[in-house]
């Protein structure tokens, strides 16, 4: 079960590591493989947090349609976000706000009832699932922008496994974990696991998913 400890450990230890990438012209290579360059996702991870721990705001959370956010680009070919960092005050700002808004998510977790459900476009889920799905997103594009700074990242085993649990019940993990959620996407997408509290992706998590399944003869969908 992945904790308000797990996002805020998660969110720290990206933060620490993107902090190394000092040249804020380094932040403009593109991120791994991504189309996006390293400050557009890092922006992404802050505006994902965000709208996650948003959807429980509300008395009573909506699980029947998304929060309207009038969402915007800087370029057409980069990810739509709800806000964005000062480009004027450098990457440590960017990651103050990655930071804060992973501490809001956090929050989130540890106060919302959990047994509510709010909306997601691959199902509705409760306060923890969306911070499975915060911590997957921050492990997956925290190896995206090291790829494109030049940096190592080695997240924590334990959330990695928490987070595969709970969003790909259906991939046996078995001791690669943490070599799957810092990024390890080397097939094409396969399935996504759908539509209930009990499991929700993106994407990306998809990627995830069928990565592990890819190297490990013992994964089954």
């Amino acid at each position: 079960m992945s904790s308000a400890e797990d996002v805020r450990q998660v969110v720290g230890l990206a933060v620490t590591t993107m902090r190394q990438g000092t040249d804020p012209e380094a932040w403009q290579a593109k991120a791994g493989s991504l189309d996006w360059t390293c400050w557009e996702t890092a922006e992404h991870v802050a505006n994902v947090l965000f709208s996650y721990a948003l959807r429980f705001g509300p008395a009573k959370p909506s699980a029947a349609g998304r929060v309207p956010f009038r969402l915007r680009g800087d370029r057409d070919d980069g990810p739509p976000t709800i806000f964005s960092a000062d480009p004027e005050a450098g990457p440590e700002n960017l990651l103050t706000i990655l930071e804060g808004c992973g501490g809001l998510l956090a929050s989130v977790r540890r106060t919302a009832d959990p047994t509510a459900v709010a909306f997601h476009g691959y199902g509705a889920s409760d306060p923890e699932g969306f911070a499975a799905m915060g911590v997957v997103e921050t492990l997956v594009h925290t190896h995206d922008v090291a790829q494109g700074l030049g940096l190592e990242w080695s997240p924590p085993r334990g959330p990695c496994e928490k987070v595969l649990g709970r969003l790909f019940p259906h991939v046996n993990a078995d001791g690669d974990a943490w070599e799957v959620c810092c990024g390890r996407r080397d097939a094409p997408p396969s399935r996504i696991v759908r539509g209930s509290p009990n499991g929700a992706g993106t994407a990306d998590h998809a990627r995830v998913a069928s990565s592990l399944s890819k190297r490990r003869r013992s994964a089954s969908f």
